[in-house]
C-alpha cells in the first residue's frame, strides 16, 4: 500500500473521530448513536494503516478483491445504521401514540373544567 494511501486512511478515519466527538460534546449527537461511527472511524484507522490485514479479511471471507471486502463492510454498516434508525422510529411511534392517547383522555377534563371556572376570574 502506497504511503500517501495510508496518510489519507489515517487522516479520514482521525477526522471522523474527531466530528463525532466534537458532536457528542456540543450535544448535536446523542451516545447512543455515536457509538457506531466511532466504531466505523477506528475500523478506517485500522484497517488504512494495516493493509495486511486487509487482505487477510479478503482471503478468509473469499472475496476476490480487497474493494469487494470494503463494499461488503460498508453496505454492513449501512443495514446496521437501518437497523438502529427502524429500532429507534419504533420505539418514537409507540411514545406518539401513547401521549396522543393521554392527551385525548386529558382534553375532556380540561374542557370540563374550563366550564366551571367562573367567567369573571382573569386567572383562568
Amino acid at each position: 500500500m502506497d504511503i500517501r494511501q495510508k496518510i489519507l486512511a489515517a487522516v479520514c478515519g482521525v477526522s471522523l473521530l474527531l466530528v463525532i466527538i466534537e458532536l457528542v460534546r456540543r450535544r448535536k449527537l446523542r451516545v447512543e448513536y455515536s457509538w457506531l461511527w466511532i466504531l466505523a472511524g477506528l475500523t478506517i484507522l485500522v484497517i488504512g494503516m494495516n493493509y495486511g490485514l486487509l487482505q487477510w479479511i479478503t482471503n478468509f471471507i473469499g472475496a476476490g478483491f480487497t474493494s469487494s471486502t470494503l463494499f461488503f463492510f460498508g453496505i454492513f454498516f449501512v443495514l446496521a445504521l437501518c437497523l438502529q434508525f427502524s429500532v429507534k422510529i419504533s420505539k418514537l411511534e409507540t411514545q406518539v401514540k401513547n401521549l396522543a392517547q393521554e392527551l385525548a383522555v386529558q382534553r375532556p377534563q380540561t374542557q370540563d373544567s374550563r366550564k366551571e371556572a367562573p367567567e369573571g376570574d382573569p386567572g383562568v
